[in-house]
């Protein structure tokens, strides 16, 4: 069975499902970019040129999913699709105990339910059916390392991450039926838009009468600051997604983080409860 060059990317507007459209394209692929707004779609239409193919919708519109999954379908026939990329997402920051249960709701409808719907919808298309005329396809979800290492005032978005390993592990397993593969991301710090909209959102007028409001800002200048600061590019991190799903035998996780050894592997070897000391007397939580 030949290999489908057919590849879906949710988010494709901005960041690294942009700079993701823009490497599948360029090695040949069709891409299949899932966007919000109609001038997006016209945006990347002209500069991707006709190998790029928007689908508008929301992730948590899943009327409009099923009818972007039946639209591709008509489209690309007996294809298939070679690869899901489940990049949309969005970031919600704050104070747990000043956030609503509707914005905790908020962003798991986006960065889990949504991911659930679009994956269910597209599974047929990647070979989760029988007589499927094609390769099996790939998934690869966009997770992040707060999948893994929870921060302060971070709590919904690892919440959602945390969710999306999970899940990710036991769907890995279930696929194997299919021969479908489940590839996880774990980005640190990347230079793209979530990070501004993330950070406009914990300095907001609402927290300004917090009793977490001065550790909050120093969070914000010594942490975030800095991961923006020290963060590897879009472009960088799409490189590297491009390759895992070319390679024949891929990981199961790739960690993309700048400074791997000072961020991610020495904080692991020390005791939680050092961690956790260190950041909050860095931040002002601890008194």
């Amino acid at each position: 069975m030949a290999k489908s060059k057919n590849v879906l990317i949710t988010g494709a507007s901005t960041g690294i499902g942009y700079d993701l459209v823009k490497i599948f394209v360029a090695n040949g692929y069709t891409v299949f970019g899932s966007v919000r707004k109609q001038q997006d779609a016209n945006r990347l239409q002209k500069k991707m040129g006709e190998n790029f193919k928007a689908l508008l919708f929301d992730v948590t519109d899943y009327n409009a999913v099923d009818q972007a999954a039946e639209s591709m379908q008509k489209e690309i026939g007996e294809e298939g699709l070679g690869l899901l990329i489940n990049n949309a997402g969005i970031a919600v920051g704050g104070p747990f105990m000043d956030l609503s249960v509707d914005e905790f709701r908020h962003q798991f409808d986006v960065n889990v339910f949504g991911l659930i719907k679009v994956t269910q919808a597209f599974l047929p298309l990647l070979g989760a059916r029988d007589n499927h005329p094609s390769e099996p396809g790939r998934i690869i979800q966009i997770s992040s390392v707060a999948g893994r290492h929870g921060m302060p005032f971070m709590g919904p978005y690892s919440g959602s991450k945390h969710a999306l390993e999970g899940i990710t592990e036991s769907l890995r397993k279930e696929l194997l039926l299919f021969g479908i593969d489940v590839i996880l991301i774990e980005p640190g710090p990347i230079k793209t838009p979530i990070w501004n909209k993330g950070a406009s959102e914990m300095v907001e007028e609402k927290f300004k009468h917090s009793v977490f409001y001065p550790a909050l800002l120093k969070f914000q200048n010594k942490f975030v600051a800095k991961a923006v600061k020290d963060a590897w590019t879009s472009e960088k991190a799409a490189k590297i997604i491009f390759n895992a799903f070319e390679s024949k035998n891929p990981k199961v996780r790739y960690l993309i983080v700048p400074g791997k050894f000072k961020n991610w592997t020495l904080p692991r070897l020390l005791p939680t409860r050092t961690v956790d000391k260190f950041l909050g007397k860095a931040v002002g939580l601890l008194k």
